[in-house]
C-alpha cells in the first residue's frame, strides 16, 4: 500500500510537471509573454451638439435628465431682446463644450465624453413679451379638471432639458446652465430631475407603475407631420409640452393586476395592448368582447389617448420618473407636438374619464418652443428675430 501511494503521488508531480511543461510552452510561444487581455471597450461618441435639429428630441432617450426654467428679470423689449440673446450665446457655449468635450469647466475633461444630449425652449409669455418669431400656435396649455399645479414648479420664460447617460455630469452642467443665466441677468425658475428604468438598448422602459412607457412613438414620416413644425422657419423646431405628475404608486399596486391592465389597457407583463399578441401592436379600441363590452374598456388609458380618437395626432413622448420622496414619486411627462392643441385634446379626455386618475395628481406645467438646431459657428435662437 505504501508503493502504491507513493506510486500515486508521483503520478500527480507528473501530472504537475506536463502542466507546468505546457504553460512554459505557451510563454515561450508568445515570445516570454503570457495572453494579453482584450483591449478595454472604446468609450462611447460624443452626441453631437450641432445641427438641424436639437439633440435633446433626436438622440436616443438617455437614462438620466434635469430640467430646469430661467426667467429673465423684467425689461422693456429692446432690454429684454439683449437679455435673451446674450443668455442664448452663454447657453449655446455651454452646451456645446459639454457635449463635444471642450469645456473649460476642469469637471468635464478627462474622463469620458458626458453623452450630453440637450434642449433649449422659449416659453409663451417671453414671446409675447418681447414679440419673437415664434410659431402662431405656442401657447399655455389650459388648466385641466383635477389638476393641482405649484406656479413655483413650472412655466418659465426659458426651458433647457439636460439628458446623459448618468447623473453626475448633470449636476456639473445645470451649475454652469444657472451661472450662464445669472450673467445674462436671468435666474433659475425651478428645476426637476428624473431617470429611466434600466433597460436594454431599443427596448421601452417602464413608468413606476411598472408599465411600459412609450410604445406608441411616432416614426419619422408620422413626426414630420405632428411633431416638427411645418416648412419654413419651424421646420425643425418643436413644442414641448412638460407635465409633473406625482403618481400614487402604492395604492395601484395594490389592484389586482387584471384590473391594472383594464385601466392601462396593456397588459403589465409585456406592454402588448389587450387587443394584441405584442407590444408594438396597435390597439384596436374598436374590439368587442361577445358580451358587447370593449375589450379595451372605454375608460382605459390607452383608450383615451388613442390617435384613433384625433384624427392620427400622434405625440413624442419622452417621459422619466422621478422621486422627490415617498410622498412625491411620479412622471415627468414630456411631450414633443406641432401644436399643444394636440395635447389639450387628448388631456380632456382623460382628465374627465381616465381609469387611472385616482391615481395621480399632476403637480406642475409647463410649455415651451423648442428652437430649430444651430450649425458650427452658430448660435441658438437666431431665428427668433426675424
Amino acid at each position: 500500500m505504501h508503493r502504491r501511494a507513493l506510486i500515486a503521488g508521483g503520478g500527480a508531480v507528473l501530472a504537475a510537471g506536463v502542466g507546468a511543461g505546457l504553460g512554459a510552452g505557451v510563454v515561450a510561444l508568445g515570445h516570454g509573454r503570457s495572453a494579453s487581455a482584450p483591449p478595454p471597450p472604446a468609450p462611447p461618441a460624443a452626441v453631437p451638439f450641432h445641427g438641424q435639429r436639437q439633440a435633446g428630441v433626436t438622440a436616443p432617450q438617455q437614462p438620466a435628465t434635469v430640467l430646469l426654467a430661467l426667467d429673465l428679470a423684467p425689461a422693456t423689449t429692446a432690454d429684454g431682446r439683449g437679455a435673451l440673446r446674450s443668455l442664448l450665446g452663454e447657453l449655446t457655449a455651454v452646451l456645446g463644450g459639454a457635449a463635444d468635450g471642450t469645456s473649460t469647466d476642469p469637471r468635464l475633461r478627462g474622463g469620458e465624453p458626458a453623452q450630453l444630449s440637450s434642449l433649449v425652449g422659449v416659453g409663451p409669455g417671453l414671446a409675447a413679451r418681447l414679440g419673437l418669431n415664434v410659431p402662431s400656435v405656442l401657447a399655455d396649455v389650459p388648466a385641466f379638471p383635477g389638476d393641482r399645479l405649484e406656479p413655483a414648479r413650472g412655466g418659465g420664460d426659458v426651458v433647457v432639458q439636460l439628458c446623459a447617460a448618468d447623473r453626475w455630469p448633470l449636476t456639473v452642467v445645470a451649475e454652469l446652465v444657472g451661472a450662464a443665466a445669472k450673467s445674462a441677468g436671468a435666474g433659475v425658475r425651478w428645476s426637476q430631475s428624473g431617470f429611466l428604468a434600466r433597460t436594454a438598448p431599443g427596448t421601452t422602459p417602464r413608468n413606476l407603475f411598472g408599465y411600459k412607457d412609450g410604445t406608441a412613438n411616432p416614426d419619422e414620416a408620422a413626426a414630420r407631420q405632428w411633431v416638427w413644425g411645418p416648412p419654413g422657419p419651424y421646420e425643425h423646431g418643436t413644442v414641448l409640452v412638460y407635465r409633473r405628475i406625482r403618481m400614487d404608486t402604492a395604492a395601484f399596486a395594490a389592484l389586482p393586476e387584471d384590473r391594472r391592465d383594464l385601466a392601462m389597457g396593456r397588459r403589465l407583463a409585456d406592454g402588448t395592448p389587450l387587443t394584441g399578441t405584442a407590444e408594438h401592436d396597435d390597439p384596436d379600441i374598436y374590439a368587442k368582447n361577445p358580451d358587447g363590452s370593449y375589450v379595451i374598456p372605454g375608460t382605459a388609458h390607452v383608450r383615451l389617448a388613442s390617435p384613433r380618437l384625433d384624427s392620427g395626432a400622434r405625440m413624442l413622448r419622452r417621459g422619466y420618473s422621478y422621486d422627490d420622496g415617498p410622498d412625491d414619486r411620479g412622471l415627468l411627462f414630456c411631450a414633443f407636438v406641432r401644436d399643444p392643441a394636440q395635447f389639450n385634446r387628448v388631456q380632456e379626455r382623460l382628465a374627465v374619464k381616465d381609469a387611472l386618475n385616482p391615481f395621480l395628481v399632476h403637480t406642475a406645467s409647463a410649455v415651451a418652443y423648442v428652437l430649430p438646431g444651430v450649425p458650427e459657428g452658430g448660435v441658438l435662437g437666431e431665428g427668433l428675430w426675424a
